[in-house]
């Protein structure tokens, strides 16, 4: 018994490194942005604040429902059907064409929502606002190649080959500081973007990022047999209609979690650019600490969709339960690294007085928010990987939306409670939602695992 467990974690590890690294690459990205952004002015920082809280969600609804590609291939390929890849991947592209008309209108009408927070007695800054609507205006045009890449990036990881991912990030971060730099500061002729030079260079990486992992796709000799697949029909009613149903639920529950941060910033924007400075600071680390439970997640969900896939329901069941335990100890180790070297983490960003002071209250809430945000991100994927997404969509919508924000509004801009606390509020919401649905979740997770095999392995081939 200790063998297996012993095994199964070095299976686990071995997938979710890469994938840690692809992870921490594509949020360094945004870690760049903000740096770089801050450095220019505080209006470019919180104006990119605005226009990422905008994005986060909007591009992760997209990702969301492609995301079910994942278990869907490792699914295939660990009951030997292969041959049946290629058409999904192919109308994974077909989906994340119409989505991509869909998101690109939606930013470019962004201003329309960021006016919805302003008013009269509490105006947000007209310069915060030009730059956010004029980053996302340039970002948007990125959007076809992002879910593209994540087609193709989803199929590598379904094929439990992870490493692909790690290696086009690591590029893409590496070309990103220059070209922000170029387009930021305005050199070589360049007019000076300032903050919307951001949202130029990250378009221009998403298509880096796309025509990079398409190659691998061609050349790689462990898919030739994939790419050799005979090409049968521009739409496949009933693949697409298979990705949309699975994937709908986790593109909600992906949203819902990611626009929580953005509702968040719009009801801080009034407050100042140094709390939504601040508060984008705070969120931009947690962004780089959430890639170790993502990539956990992804890890566990593969490698659970191929033990169902070979219908070993007791190993896939283990698994589980190895993947919350290396959860809960990074969880824990990680809120000590936050709260120890919050100064030096902090220093990154901003020399402003005023925004490390409340960067300093905001961190020690991060490192709290770190057990239950990693318990119900591995139990969610584990969920994912038995094709239960329903549950994690109702999880999700009534923790972070019915327990975590309105507790947090009243937190942060009411009296109801105690005197009000600005963000640090919110990020209380936050840390009440995240352990309602950590809870929820495993609680979900022990009931799916109760079932009988056969209904099992019947809903996670579906």
């Amino acid at each position: 018994m200790k063998h297996i467990y012993t095994k199964e974690v070095k299976i686990i590890i071995k997938l979710a490194i890469p994938v840690i690294l692809a992870q921490l690459a594509q949020t360094g990205i945004t870690f760049v942005d903000t740096i770089m952004a801050g450095h220019y002015s505080a209006a470019a920082l919180s104006g990119v604040a605005i226009g990422a809280s905008i994005w986060l969600p909007t591009i992760l609804f997209g990702q969301g429902l492609l995301s079910v590609l994942t278990p869907i291939i490792a699914n295939l390929n660990g009951s030997a059907k292969r041959e049946q890849i290629a058409d999904h991947t192919r109308q994974g592209l077909v989906i994340a064409s119409i989505l991509s008309v869909l998101i690109m209108v939606f930013l470019y009408n962004s201003d329309k929502l960021i006016a919805l927070r302003s008013s009269i007695d509490n105006p947000i800054d007209p310069e915060m606002v030009y730059v956010a609507v004029n980053f996302l205006r340039a970002i948007m045009w990125g959007v076809p190649g992002f879910l593209f890449y994540l087609v193709y990036r989803f199929q590598c990881e379904g094929l439990s080959n992870t490493k692909p991912a790690m290696f086009i990030m690591l590029i893409a971060l590496i070309a990103n500081i220059p070209i922000n730099y170029v387009l930021i500061y305005g050199k070589f002729g360049l007019p000076e973007f300032g903050g919307v030079g951001c949202g130029i260079t990250a378009a221009i990486i998403f298509w880096l990022m796309f025509i990079l992992i398409k190659c691998f796709t061609l050349i790689a000799s462990s898919q030739k047999d994939i790419k050799k697949t005979p090409f049968k029909a521009l739409f496949n009613k009933t693949i697409i209609k298979r990705i949309t149903l699975l994937g709908t639920p986790l593109a909600l529950a992906y949203f819902f979690e990611v626009s929580l941060f953005a509702i968040i910033a719009l009801m801080i924007a009034p407050l100042g650019k140094e709390a939504v400075s601040a508060h984008q600071i705070t969120f931009t680390i947690s962004s780089m600490t959430f890639a170790i439970p993502l990539s956990l997640g992804v890890a566990t969900s593969i490698r659970v969709g191929y033990l169902l896939g070979k219908q070993k329901l007791q190993h896939a069941k283990q698994t589980a339960y190895i993947s919350l335990s290396i959860a809960l100890v990074c969880a824990l180790t990680i809120a000590v690294i936050l709260v120890l070297f919050k100064t030096f983490f902090i220093a990154w960003f901003t020399t402003d007085a005023t925004i490390i002071a409340i960067c300093m209250q905001l961190i020690i809430l991060l490192a709290i928010y770190q057990l239950s945000d990693y318990l119900q991100v591995t139990a969610s994927n584990v969920l994912r990987g038995y094709k239960d997404t329903k549950s994690i969509l109702y999880i999700t919508l009534v923790s972070y939306w019915i327990i975590g924000l309105p507790l947090g509004y009243m937190f942060a801009l009411t009296d109801i409670l105690v005197k009000p606390m600005g963000p640090a509020g919110f990020w209380i919401g936050i840390i009440a939602g995240l352990t309602f649905a950590a809870v929820l979740l495993i609680c979900r997770m022990i009931y799916i695992q109760k079932q009988p095999a056969d209904r099992i392995l019947k809903q996670a081939a579906r």
